[in-house]
């Protein structure tokens, strides 16, 4: 078992984007989750987990207790250690420092040595709601999306989605090395470095030449020279690739009540765009300025999660998770 460190205000999101890195993944107090395995090179790659940490136990969240499940805990282990405790969003009534000491002091008796800056083993205290968490820190995640803020790009628009977004959608969609990943309206190409970066194929398409010359001087620029990505001109609507060619698609749908794009009503373009998606892909997520749940099932979709995240004003983005509909005979989608 493992306990992971969530980021970001939505835990149930935090939580979807894990299961791309671990087993059976469940929301166990603010901030925390517990799987059953994880995958440390995938853990490396997620957005809003910080660390996977070998579970050694849970209690109530006192130091006392912590001290307690410690000290009766059974692990195969030597050498230096650090203890690294957190009050996470401060939701609990406890001492950090407190923790580290105590438990500090539990692994010095058992015959540990204290290496705060290079440790053989960090024990991590996470301290959420009524709940402690113990456990041996396996895996973090790489902490770089502020080195690529949007406006910093050799190619920006107003609107662009923020790295961090971008690299979870890409991970739920189930981008990573030896995958492949599509986005039909790639605008200025943040979903794709996404892909890129973390070792995907990523192929973008946008009805305007401005687009496509742009997100291809963003990948070019900003991903590894051996990177595989290709980005074309066309109508998401009518995608000139192959069937099942992606084994994700993400889309950002365009926002407000019309479609600029294409000359489409904006029904037209995200139903279509839906459809083309069921056809080049085995999973799809979308974004958008509200729910498509129904187009979504009409082109072949089961909505599995969905997520709303507050932006701005008025401004609500719609997160929608799709997998294929079970088309089985005696299905209800049948």
């Amino acid at each position: 078992m493992y306990v992971l460190e969530l980021g970001g205000e939505d835990h149930a999101f935090a939580a979807c984007e894990a299961e791309s890195a671990a087993t059976s993944v469940s929301v166990m107090a603010t901030g925390l989750a517990r799987c059953g395995s994880i995958d440390p090179d995938a853990v490396s790659r997620l957005a809003y987990t910080h660390r996977a940490s070998e579970l050694v136990g849970h209690t109530d969240a006192s130091v006392a207790s912590a001290r307690t499940l410690l000290s009766a805990a059974t692990f195969d282990r030597e050498g230096s250690v650090a203890v690294r405790a957190r009050n996470i969003q401060r939701t609990a009534n406890v001492s950090t420092q407190q923790a580290e000491r105590e438990l500090g002091s539990v692994l010095v008796d058992r015959g540990f040595s204290v290496d705060l800056d290079d440790p053989d083993h960090t024990l991590r205290a996470l301290f959420a709601d009524d709940v402690c968490a113990l456990g041996w820190e396996a895996a973090a995640s790489v902490r770089d999306f502020g080195d690529r803020n949007p406006t910093t790009r050799p190619f920006f628009q107003p609107g662009s989605m923020a790295p961090l977004l971008a690299r979870a959608l890409v991970n739920i969609a189930g981008g990573g090395p030896g995958r492949t990943i599509v986005d039909p309206m790639c605008g200025t190409g943040g979903v794709l470095l996404e892909a890129g970066l973390i070792g995907s194929r990523a192929i973008g398409n946008d009805a305007q030449w401005k687009m496509v010359r742009g997100t291809e001087e963003n990948l070019g620029t900003l991903l590894p020279d051996d990177a595989d990505f290709g980005v074309i001109r066309g109508d998401a609507t009518a995608l000139a690739l192959r069937d099942d060619v992606a084994d994700g698609v993400v889309f950002d749908a365009p926002y407000g009540r019309q479609s600029k794009i294409a000359n489409l009503d904006l029904e037209t373009l995200v139903e279509g765009a839906l459809s083309e998606a069921r056809r080049v892909g085995s999973k799809c997520v979308l974004v958008a300025d509200r729910p498509w749940a129904e187009a979504a099932r009409a082109a072949g979709w089961e909505v599995t999660h969905a997520f709303k995240r507050y932006v701005h004003g008025t401004l609500t983005r719609h997160i929608l998770v799709l997998s294929p509909q079970d088309m089985s005979p005696g299905s209800s989608d049948s």
